[in-house]
This record gives C-alpha cells, sequence and structure tokens, in this order.
C-alpha cells in the first residue's frame, strides 16, 4: 500500500509580515480589508485590489469550510498586483462569514492565473482536518509557515 504523500508545498514564499495572529474584526468585510492591508504592507498589490477582493466576495463567497475563508481580487485586478504572494489572519474570536464562522482568512495576490494553483494547493492543505486543525488554533507565525510550507525536514517525518 502506497503511503500518501506529504502536502505539496505553496508556490511561494510566506512572508512572516503577512502572518497575523490575533486579528478581530467587525464582520466580513473587515476581515477582507484587513487581509488586503497585509498584502498592501508587503508590497504585493495596490490599494485597489481591496476594493476588488471585496467585489470577489459580493459575487461568490470565498468561505471554503473548517473556519476558513480564501479572500482574493477579481481578474479585472491583476494589474494591481504587484507580486504574488498571501497573507494569513487568524481571529480567535471568530467573524461571521454569511452565517459561517471564520477564524482563518489567507488572502490571496496572484498575477496571471497563479491563484488557480494556489487555491488548489491551499484546499489540499485545508481539506487534512488536522492541518485545519493546527491552523486555526496555531499562535505562533513559524508555526503557520511550517504548516503552509512544510521544509524537507518535516517531510520525512
Amino acid at each position: 500500500m502506497a503511503e500518501t504523500p506529504p502536502p505539496p508545498l505553496l508556490p511561494l514564499p510566506l512572508d512572516p509580515r503577512a502572518i497575523r495572529l490575533a486579528a478581530s474584526a467587525t464582520g466580513r468585510d473587515d476581515a477582507i480589508g484587513q487581509c488586503g492591508q497585509a498584502l498592501l504592507a508587503v508590497g504585493a498589490v495596490e490599494g485597489a485590489y481591496i476594493g476588488a477582493m471585496l467585489e470577489r466576495e459580493r459575487s461568490i463567497s470565498t468561505y471554503v469550510g473548517e473556519g476558513v475563508a480564501i479572500p482574493h481580487g477579481t481578474l479585472a485586478a491583476k494589474d494591481a498586483v504587484r507580486h504574488d504572494a498571501i497573507c494569513v489572519l487568524r481571529f480567535p474570536d471568530g467573524v461571521d462569514w454569511d452565517g459561517e464562522q471564520v477564524t482563518v482568512c489567507i488572502g490571496i495576490a496572484a498575477r496571471g492565473d497563479g491563484h488557480v494553483r494556489l487555491l488548489a494547493e491551499l484546499a489540499q492543505i485545508l481539506m487534512d482536518p488536522e492541518q485545519a486543525r493546527a491552523l486555526r488554533e496555531a499562535t505562533q507565525v513559524a508555526e503557520v509557515v511550517r504548516l503552509l510550507q512544510p521544509n524537507e525536514e518535516d517531510e520525512a517525518q
């Protein structure tokens, strides 16, 4: 019987400055705005991208289950992306996301169709209930980086 391969690595580095583990938000749009601000702070996007993230959410929910949402901008906003990046915001008290309770937002900024690969790889990680639980409960930036970008030592175990 073949062993299950480890979760795939995300195809880009996760900037520790884009990880915020004690955030609070007044609602879904505030949480999305904070994700956009985190992407803006690391130079990944221009300010217009934040509006595109909110526009995307109004057309289709980015809630993916397991208490996680993956907000990202519309196709029309690709020009507002300077470089591919993700951010991770943890809301310990939760955020009402159209009736769902979200505790982790993983914001995505990608040029071209880079978001498709990112979404697919994040989905693979989050489909593992243990990985999703660990991400929801993470309290250290290094722990989030390890969960989303395991190094070769982690993979060997």
